[in-house]
C-alpha cells in the first residue's frame, strides 16, 4: 500500500496554527487515492539539520517522501542577509556581499546532506520551495521575498542536480487567506499544499525521477 511520509517543518506540522481546521496531514489524507495513507515526521520548528533525525523514525511503510524544510534556516541567518528578514536586524559590520555568498553556501551544504538522508533509502523524493510568506507592508514584503530567494536559488539547484520533482509552494500560497500568520500556513493554504503533494506523488509515475515543477 503506498505510504507518502511529510518531512520538514511547519509547513507540514501547521495543526497549531489552522484554529481547529485541517492540518496539511489530514488534507493529504484525505485527497489521496483509496488504498494511500500518509504520514507526518515533519516538526515545527525544524531546520535542515534535524531532517536526518526525522529519517530515523522512517516507517518500513514508506513510498513516497515529501520535503518542506528551509524557512527556519532563513529565518536564523536573516542578520547576515544585509536586509532586515521577518523583523530581525541587518548585519552592519560585515561586507553585504561576502554574507550573501557565506549565507548561500553554509545552506546549500546543510540543504545537499538533509536531501541525501531523504534520498538515502532509495524512494522516491519530492522538494518544496519556501513560499514568500504574507506581510501586511508591501515593501517590506518584497525585502522578505528578496531574502528568501536567496535560499530558493539552492532549493531548485539541489533538486535538479538530484533530478527531484519540485512543489513550488511560491506559486501555489499566493493569497492572504492561504496564511494563518505572515509565516504559516492556514487551512486554505494547506489545502492547496496537500493538493500539489497528491498530483505530485499519486500523479505520473515518470515524473518522480525527474525535475518538474508542481504548482
Amino acid at each position: 500500500m503506498p505510504h507518502v511520509i511529510l518531512l520538514g517543518d511547519s509547513i507540514f506540522d501547521n495543526a497549531s496554527y489552522t484554529s481547529g481546521g485541517p492540518d496539511v496531514v489530514s488534507q493529504v489524507r484525505g485527497l489521496l487515492p483509496a488504498g494511500w495513507s500518509a504520514s507526518l515526521l515533519a516538526v515545527d520548528g525544524s531546520v535542515t539539520t534535524n531532517v536526518a533525525d526525522q529519517m530515523e523514525r522512517l516507517p518500513k511503510s514508506a513510498t513516497h517522501l515529501v520535503l518542506s524544510v528551509g524557512g527556519n534556516d532563513a529565518l536564523m541567518n536573516a542578520s547576515l542577509l544585509g536586509i532586515s528578514l521577518f523583523g530581525l536586524p541587518p548585519a552592519s559590520t560585515r561586507n553585504p556581499n561576502e554574507s550573501l555568498v557565506e549565507v548561500r553556501e553554509n545552506f546549500a551544504t546543510r540543504y545537499r546532506l538533509a536531501v541525501d538522508s531523504c534520498m538515502r533509502p532509495g524512494l522516491p523524493l519530492a522538494v518544496c520551495t519556501i513560499y514568500n510568506g504574507c506581510f501586511p507592508d508591501q515593501a517590506y514584503q518584497r525585502l522578505a521575498s528578496l531574502g528568501l530567494a536567496l535560499f530558493n536559488d539552492v532549493i531548485i539547484s539541489v533538486a535538479i542536480e538530484r533530478s527531484l520533482p519540485i512543489i513550488d509552494l511560491r506559486i501555489i500560497c499566493v493569497d492572504s487567506q492561504d496564511y494563518a500568520n505572515p509565516i504559516e500556513p492556514s487551512s486554505t493554504g494547506g489545502e492547496k499544499i496537500a493538493r500539489a503533494i497528491v498530483a505530485t506523488v499519486a500523479g505520473n509515475s515518470a515524473a518522480a525521477y525527474r525535475t518538474v515543477v508542481f504548482t
